[in-house]
């Protein structure tokens, strides 16, 4: 394939399933070790040699121009393409046909991680003659997405979140395409759900005979869309830091691989890693422990973290027991206070989940 491979990061979507912290955030900028998820497919696809990439933005368009620019800070030229309502993955290639000027393109789900990146298969799309190429991973529940049926090491068959799964391969959200897939995009009709399918665009190539060729991950993958898999998410990520003490430590001590980001300050406390403090937070009689993520400006104090994503300007001080397997929002305070009688005090965001233990 000897045209220049563009890139398509889907970033609209309203990130339901993530509330309440995507009612005022894009799901996508929702950080893993301290990084915006839809950083680590823009840098995947610049590592991969595609620096042309269409950003495909919905409501929340303002926020991820404001954090990705022009994309020259992450060695990548970006064209924002507006799709004005989610009507699905195969409308927002439609969406992109102007940006993507019949060139093929990698299709990036802007709130997927994988671990081992694109390059190896980018590499190998370029230099073979597949109309596509599709990304799979076995899943335990493979109900919950795209479902990629093969015989004989060929796809037959994609089925969207199928009531009765007849294979375990998911579609992971990487997909690589020639200009073909316009074709098909245009030729379906809106699912069930009202949306034009990705899996049906694709299945309408391999109905037309052309060849989708499928790749199994064998790395994790994860989709970050539900709070439990944004925290195994940071966990994987944190699982490969390497130690940078370039922060303040006082009477403190560090375990394990540590991040303490220029301008911190970690005053008598304790972090076992791995675990990452952020620029400008503050640690205070405290302990961080494993698979925690502190972010910039964040205040610990007289607390215990585990296990848990802290957002921006967020405050966590004087509690009696641990916070663990938690992701806190921006700007949120969590703190005992001294009035009487002791009591449970709340001001809680809509779609919010608390759990007391």
């Amino acid at each position: 394939m000897s045209a220049a491979l563009k890139g398509l990061v889907l970033s609209g979507g309203a990130g339901t399933r993530l509330r309440p912290i995507t009612h005022t955030s894009a799901k996508q900028l929702v950080p893993v070790a301290n990084k915006p998820v839809l950083f680590y497919g823009l840098e995947a696809l610049r590592a991969a040699g595609v620096t042309d990439v269409g950003i495909v933005v919905g409501d929340t368009q303002a926020e991820i121009e404001a954090a990705v620019g022009d994309g020259s800070a992450l060695g990548i030229s970006v064209t924002y393409i507006r799709q004005q309502a989610p009507l699905g993955l195969a409308h927002a290639v439609l969406t992109a046909e102007e940006f993507l000027d019949g060139a093929p393109f990698v299709m990036y789900l802007g709130d997927n991680l994988l671990r081992d990146g694109i390059t190896g298969l980018v590499d190998r799309f370029r230099g073979g003659t597949s109309d596509a190429m599709i990304l799979l991973q076995r899943v335990s529940d493979p109900e919950s997405y795209g479902v990629a049926e093969l015989e004989g090491g060929k796809v037959v068959r994609l089925v969207e979140k199928p009531p009765e799964p007849k294979s375990d391969l998911a579609l992971v959200g990487v997909y690589m395409f020639s200009p073909a897939i316009m074709d098909s995009a245009k030729a379906i009709r809106p699912s069930g759900r009202g949306e034009l399918e990705i899996t049906d665009a694709i299945q309408h190539m391999i109905d037309r005979g052309l060849t989708v060729e499928p790749h199994e991950v064998t790395g994790w993958w994860k989709d970050t869309g539900r709070l439990e898999d944004m925290l195994e998410a940071n966990r994987l990520i944190l699982d490969v830091l390497e130690t940078r003490v370039e922060g303040e430590l006082v009477d403190s001590s560090t375990e394990g691989r540590v991040v303490i980001e220029k301008g911190a300050r970690v005053v008598r406390s304790s972090i076992r890693g791995p675990a990452i403090i952020g620029a400008g937070a503050l640690v205070e009689d405290a302990y961080i422990g494993p698979y925690s993520s502190i972010s910039t400006g964040v205040v610990v104090r007289h607390a215990e973290v585990e296990h848990s994503i802290l957002l921006e300007d967020s405050r966590v001080e004087d509690l009696d027991a641990r916070v663990e397997s938690s992701l806190i929002g921006r700007g949120v305070t969590i703190a005992r206070t001294s009035e009487k009688p002791r009591a449970y005090r709340f001001m809680i965001g809509d779609s919010s989940s608390i759990g007391l233990v």
